[in-house]
């Protein structure tokens, strides 16, 4: 084909066209990158992005949240990243709230802002919102970091206090049956304790957030009751966890609460499919309450008991139901004696009531200018050290505690901790010996040796 000088002044235009509306396309696709942000996360727990309890926790701190490193300098050809490594962990915080503002000083060129703000060791971070202060430690975990601003965020200070001397379980004890675990979790969410003696005090403490009765396996004597009454009718918020019927010297209490609780356990049917002993009654359907709201974590209850709280409602409560149980099984009407885990229970029609079955209720009412709050739970075990870790115990029982203490902003799902946080290698030569053949194995060699494979069948092509 002949080239004259129109053609050549065409194909030069439209080279020119396609240079222009290519380097215009690169500036709209400049202008929406950093407009918008689309990121998807692969990694197995989610390294490269908070979870949704980390973000909701941020949405919820409406101040600036400032975060001061104390590090020295990196030095790449030592193989030291930790200040890039603490900017992209904070980055994860800044793309949902734009006013984390990140700070590093270095301890060995500034010595002086280290010894005021208390420095002990390299790495060692300072995060402050709204005049308070608290330090962490590397290495750094979305977890860790996430309960931090929790503490930093709660507002009501007050302390938890708890019953004991009556065989209850214990919010600090290491046994399996004590809730010790979940107390450890609570401090780490800014929490503070305390146990009242009501044997030697005059009243239950006003000053405390709520008051926990963890399922006493002795009768509390009547003063006891009798000044736990009148702490609910002054206003106290409680946590009552029930193992069985037995009220154990607070009759009166609980009527005054006005619910009830069965003799007879929840049997889940169910609960095979998940590999438990039917007495073991999973979650099927949660309330619509502040405690629940959006709550889809599966739970489980070894050996609930159902709550009744139809008589609250005339005693001024408004009453709240939170969990129902074993949608495919039924309420055992009698007491389950001996060894509940080797006998065979059987649905009695004239007798048993069929699921589901509700287990734990939340009661509320305006005392003077303030709320007052109870959650009665049919069921300790589920806090239990035992079975803390199962599900969403854990979340649902924060939840609880979140809610009495008033910090309903503070409800949500707790951000779980990263599976793949560390590589342990064991010390010995062998194992080292491993570790750098894989590490170098997947820098040099399997690079080199595909490299080597295509220039061999380039090659091999090349001759045919």
């Amino acid at each position: 084909m002949k080239i004259n000088k129109n053609l050549r002044l065409q194909m030069l235009a439209q080279s020119w066209l396609f240079v222009v509306i290519f380097l215009a396309l690169i500036l709209v696709l400049g202008f929406l990158s950093n407009q918008y942000r689309v990121a998807k996360d692969i990694t197995q727990a989610n390294r490269n992005i908070l979870t949704q309890g980390s973000i909701n926790i941020l949405k919820t701190m409406k101040d600036p949240i400032n975060i001061t490193v104390y590090a020295t300098n990196d030095d790449a050809n030592r193989g030291d990243t930790f200040r890039k490594g603490m900017i992209d962990f904070v980055a994860r915080y800044k793309r949902e709230k734009k006013d984390v503002n990140l700070k590093f000083i270095n301890p060995s060129s500034e010595p002086k802002l280290a010894q005021e703000a208390n420095i002990k060791e390299d790495g060692e971070t300072v995060v402050e919102y709204n005049k308070r202060t608290e330090h962490i430690f590397p290495p750094f975990a979305e977890q860790e970091m996430t309960n931090l601003l929790v503490r930093l965020a709660r507002t009501n200070q007050q302390p938890i206090m708890f019953l004991d001397g009556h065989g209850e379980r214990h919010l600090q004890g290491l046994k399996n049956h004590d809730i010790g675990e979940f107390g450890k979790q609570l401090e780490t969410k800014g929490f503070k304790f305390a146990n009242p003696d009501l044997t030697i005090a005059q009243a239950v403490p006003a000053n405390g957030a709520m008051l926990v009765i963890a399922s006493p396996q002795v009768d509390l004597s009547e003063i006891e009751a009798k000044k736990i009454k009148a702490y609910l009718e002054s206003g106290g918020n409680l946590l009552w966890l029930l193992d069985n019927d037995n009220l154990h010297g607070l009759k009166e209490v609980a009527d005054y609460l006005g619910f009830t609780v069965s003799p007879g356990i929840a049997v889940d049917m169910t609960a095979a499919t998940y590999g438990a002993d039917a007495k073991v009654a999973f979650a099927s359907f949660y309330g619509d309450h502040p405690i629940t709201r959006n709550f889809q974590l599966r739970t489980l209850f070894p050996e609930a008991h159902e709550i009744d709280a139809k008589a609250s409602d005339e005693f001024g409560w408004k009453v709240g139901r939170l969990v129902e149980v074993a949608p495919n099984g039924w309420l055992e009407s009698d007491k389950i004696v001996g060894d509940g885990n080797k006998q065979k229970v059987v649905f009695d029609e004239k007798k048993d009531k069929r699921g589901p079955i509700n287990i734990g209720v939340a009661l509320e009412r305006i005392y003077g200018k303030k709320g007052q709050r109870v959650v009665v739970m049919g069921n300790a075990n589920f806090l239990s050290n035992t079975f803390i870790t199962n599900g969403g115990n854990l979340d649902f029982g924060v939840n609880i505690v979140n809610w009495l203490a008033g910090d309903d902003k503070l409800i949500t799902i707790q951000p779980m901790p990263l599976k793949d946080i560390n590589v342990t290698i064991p010390d010995n030569e062998s194992s080292r010996l491993l570790a750098m053949s894989i590490f170098h194995g997947f820098q040099y060699f399997i690079p080199l040796t595909i490299f080597i494979a295509g220039f061999w069948l380039w090659w091999k092509r090349r001759k045919a």
